[in-house]
């Protein structure tokens, strides 16, 4: 697995080029995974695990790697499947990755290639599927279905997290003020849709969303076309940057090149490693970058960025 750890060059230069790479790997059926390879930091064999005293859930004990302690979660268990057996996991796999602002390991049977892809590749969930369910999308690939896990869903489901504002800057008079001011939130995971509506409407701002990056282009492109001027309609956009068919990068880009949008300021959401994300966004032409999720943070930036419409 080493063409998981690129340069830095060499993942900067897939920012607003619609282009992934999918680390693919199995779990306890016949099913084909993948999880996005900038959220990877390293692959290998499952060492020896640390228990968790009265753990019952698929959090699965400690693993000591390079220095870091790492909880273990084993994904088949997470996702509502059979666990994998406790004596086979030393034949099983940690996919050691970054989200939400934590490092995590997930326990996985097998781990296969990187098949490089493209956004405009990936489809949303079939209409079929029950809403409450861990796919986030889709990839065809030689006659079969990759699946997409929505590890935000998962993580939230597992360790959940709050959405409730602290900072002392969220006044009543504050609240009053903002309530002139809406926010575009752009995100495929539903529950990271959730988290931040909830955080947004703490400060009593009015909040649309958008499930992909095309379904945000195209509702802001209808509503240029009909002659709105964009930031006299949004205060900010804020998206995510892994999304079926358009993702962040390619948003932002296409937003900077349509002089109706271009004006929009646009923060980036995500919960991909921040070791990129400064090169991504000065290279894609956003505004800012938070990491997922932390609503005093995500706060701060919406309070700033109202302080400095206002002057």
């Amino acid at each position: 697995m080493s063409g998981i750890n690129s340069t830095v060059n060499q993942r900067t230069n897939m920012a607003g080029q619609n282009r992934l790479e999918l680390l693919l790997f199995g779990l306890n059926d016949d099913q084909e995974y993948g999880i996005n390879v900038f959220k990877v930091r390293e692959v290998l064999t499952c060492p020896e695990l640390t228990g968790i005293p009265k753990q019952t859930t698929a959090l699965k004990g400690l693993a000591h790697i390079r220095g870091e302690t790492i909880p273990v979660i084993d994904l088949s268990q997470a996702i509502g499947a059979e666990p994998i057996p406790a004596e086979d996991r030393l034949n099983c796999f940690l996919i050691v990755s970054e989200y939400n602002r934590r490092v995590l390991a997930f326990l996985v049977r097998n781990v296969d290639r990187i098949l490089p892809a493209k956004w405009d590749q990936v489809s949303p969930p079939p209409i079929e599927t029950n809403e409450k369910n861990y796919l986030t999308a889709v990839v065809q690939h030689e006659g079969g279905l990759i699946e997409i896990l929505d590890v935000e869903q998962v993580l939230a489901d597992l360790i959940p997290v709050s959405t409730d504002v602290k900072t002392t800057k969220v006044t009543e008079s504050f609240k009053k003020n903002a309530a002139q001011y809406h926010i575009l939130v752009v995100d495929d995971s539903s529950v990271a849709r959730t988290q931040v509506k909830k955080a947004l409407e703490n400060l009593n701002i009015k909040v649309t969303t958008a499930n992909d990056g095309k379904a945000a282009l195209d509702m802001l492109t209808e509503m240029a076309d009909k002659d709105q001027r964009m930031t006299d309609t949004f205060l900010m956009v804020i998206s995510d940057i892994e999304m079926p068919q358009m993702d962040g990068y390619t948003l932002v880009k296409k937003i900077r090149e349509d002089i109706r949008l271009k004006p929009l300021y646009v923060m980036l959401h995500s919960s991909l490693s921040g070791r990129f994300n400064l090169a991504m966004v000065k290279r894609v032409g956003a505004d800012a970058f938070i990491g997922k999720f932390n609503p005093d943070e995500l706060a701060e930036a919406v309070i700033q960025r109202i302080e400095s419409v206002e002057g």
